[in-house]
């Protein structure tokens, strides 16, 4: 087929049409293979008249050793086969198309040099640390909270105690007995985050991306949502990214350390699109994988200018496949969808049942963002996984939920607008929402285990910097009252939790809104400022211990709604909620009161004897409670629950 010969529209139509899949769809496994005595090549390249092999000695410079041509199969396959094992050993692809030769990259690469620039061939077990075999995640616990991360902001700070040569490393991850400035009495780094009582560390994309220079200046920084080589580890968090095996080797020895801690890892990833239009994917089936306008022009719905086209038949099992990958080499236990709603539902759904297959129901957790940038060129029919086909999504697969965050701290899009906690008023009926996770009869959500819980997170304002934005002039005193009294509302309601690295010691990153190239000064976690707000860490360190021990807000089943008994409005800024708390707890019904104002509240309680599991001193009274009967006093930005026998 000559493709120069057909534009660009013609191409998106050939592309979508079930003859395309018909003749195409290919089910081989892609990428090198090596064994003793040999190494396959295999390259879906359906569209190529032409593709040979290159090998090399270094993954960056020095000379061609060999070329050799790859023989086209059926459903467009090319494969070559090298009878010798070629561990170590540097390639890269020539695929010609309608007469024009471009040099990519492996798609399917497991492995590659500086900058991901060439792939390689890798013996996986070599880059196994000591005891990978008998790694495995720790219990699955009876409650989700989630603890977003960045590699590099968890150990850039000196005062860190990480050894210099590992800050912002992948090595860092597995540093124990960190204190701050090497003090021997304050944790810091693992030490300090497993006594949160998270059960999940959420790394910030971890494969390899285009806008850090590998081995360059170590103060480039970016978030890292721009893919290059989507199954290889980032290089410039590795401590040698010229040897593809070191940055494979020092991941899984991070995430085998996150188990040994007794913590869980999800890997945030970007299936939704690639760093530049002119990708490894593009180059070698070109506009296969992009969606295309109605025009031709590549669809911008991830603001990116390059949408993955999810929905076509090898896009989706490149997804599929590589999310497999990453759970069974590196033992990730779950995924963080970005743009999520970018992807049709379909392909989550079929992710979701996958992982049930091979690890067993709800082993691995899936969650992302059901929104877009803007609108994407699907192909018409197509559904995509925005909160509107929530319900079309399996009941395993969660999505963040703007609605909560939004009422309790005020939009994130306009710096003044305030929620409950901040001057804009705690209304009952909207915390009843809240607390039900927007879910339930009415709502896009049938079940709270679609709703993840949040109040910021690597996007937009840190919540103490949307705080003091709302409140300027505010007193440091009142802005913490602010936020112990947001993540008090947040925590207690249905759904899974998550939470920004560093939110419980008030991040602050300056008031920049957007920090993804800032400076790693700007974006690491402060840990002076962890142990200065240490009373903060104590409170949500106090809410997460309480929240596991309640069944009315761990209940994640459709039927978790009715246990909203009653919502009562008692001023303009003070509501709460009664709940049904059945189950493995000593308190059968919950209360939670939530007073924003700036005046004390004198609330009538249902009748009975409560015990105060928390109020505005501390988060632990459940350890040993003290009892009210008939009303309550709330202090000014204050929360208080309650459980009754």
């Amino acid at each position: 087929m000559k493709l120069m010969d057909k534009t660009r529209t013609s191409l998106k139509k050939y592309f979508d049409s079930r003859a395309f899949r018909e003749r195409y769809h290919c089910d081989e496994p892609l990428g090198a293979f090596r064994e003793e005595g040999r190494t396959a090549f295999h390259l879906w390249a359906p569209t190529a008249s032409e593709v040979t092999l290159r090998l090399f000695q270094r993954g960056d410079g020095g000379e061609e050793l060999e070329r050799l041509p790859l023989s086209p199969g059926a459903r467009g396959l090319w494969s070559a086969e090298v009878p010798r094992d070629l561990d170590g050993v540097y390639y890269d692809y020539l695929v010609t198309v309608d007469g024009e030769t471009r040099r990519t990259a492996d798609p399917c690469a497991r492995a590659c040099g500086l900058d991901g620039d060439r792939s390689m061939v890798v013996d996986l077990r070599r880059t196994d640390p000591e005891g990978w075999e008998g790694d495995q995640a720790p219990p699955l616990p009876p409650e989700t909270v989630i603890y977003e991360l960045h590699v590099k902001d968890f150990s850039w700070d000196p005062a860190s105690g990480v050894r210099p040569e590992w800050r912002g490393k992948f090595k860092a991850l597995t540093q124990t007995g960190t204190t701050l400035n090497g003090d021997g009495v304050h944790p810091t780094g693992l030490d300090y985050i497993k006594s949160l009582g998270v059960t999940h560390v959420q790394l910030m994309p971890v494969f390899d991306y285009g806008s850090v220079a590998e081995g360059g200046d170590p103060n480039e920084y970016n978030w890292g949502y721009d893919p290059v080589n989507y199954n290889v580890p980032e290089g410039s968090y590795a401590t040698d990214p010229r040897d593809g095996a070191v940055r494979v080797r020092e991941l899984k020895e991070a995430v085998q350390a996150l188990h040994r801690a007794g913590l869980r890892v999800i890997m945030d990833v970007v299936y939704n699109h690639t760093y530049h239009l002119d990708s490894w994917l593009w180059r070698t089936v070109p506009w296969y994988y992009v969606r295309q306008r109605g025009d031709g022009s590549p669809s911008d719905g991830s603001g990116c200018g390059c949408d993955l086209a999810s929905e076509r038949s090898m896009c989706g099992k490149y997804i599929l496949d590589s999310v497999l990958y990453w759970a069974e080499e590196y033992h990730m236990d779950g995924f963080r969808f970005d743009l999520m709603g970018l992807l049709d539902v379909p392909l989550m759904n079929r992710v979701r049942r996958a992982l049930d297959k091979r690890y067993g129901p709800g082993e691995k957790v899936l969650l992302g963002e059901p929104w877009s940038a803007a609108a994407t060129a699907a192909r018409p029919g197509t559904r995509l996984a925005h909160k509107g086909n929530l319900r079309r999504l399996d009941a395993g697969v969660a999505a963040f939920c703007d609605a909560t965050r939004d009422a309790v701290k005020g939009s994130l899009f306009h710096a003044e607008d305030a929620g409950f906690v901040n001057g804009g008023g705690l209304d009952a009926s909207l915390l009843a929402c809240c607390v039900k996770g927007w879910s339930g009869d009415g709502f896009v959500s049938d079940a709270p285990s679609r709703t993840v819980n949040y109040l910021s997170c690597h996007d937009d304002w840190t919540l103490w910097d949307k705080l003091a934005a709302v409140s300027p002039g505010r007193s440091d005193a009142g802005l913490l009252r602010q936020n112990r009294l947001a993540a008090a509302i947040d925590f207690f309601c249905q759904g899974s939790l998550f939470f920004l690295a560093g939110e419980e010691f008030a991040r602050t990153k300056n008031g920049v809104k957007n920090t993804y190239r800032s400076s790693p000064e700007l974006n690491r976690l402060d840990w002076d400022r962890a142990w200065d707000n240490g009373a903060l860490v104590d409170w949500y360190r106090g809410l997460i211990a309480l929240r596991k021990r309640l069944p009315g807000l761990r209940d994640k089943s459709p039927a978790a709604g009715a246990r909203l008994l009653a919502a009562e409005q008692f001023t303009g800024n003070c509501s709460g909620v009664l709940l049904d708390n059945a189950g493995d707890s000593p308190w059968r019904q919950l209360c939670l009161i939530f007073n924003a104002g700036e005046d004390t509240v004198d609330a009538e309680l249902p009748e009975g004897v409560w015990d105060v599991l928390a109020d505005g001193d501390s988060a632990w009274h459940w350890q040993a409670p003290y009892q009210l009967r008939s009303s309550a006093m709330l202090g000014p930005v204050s929360a208080l629950i309650l459980g009754r026998r």
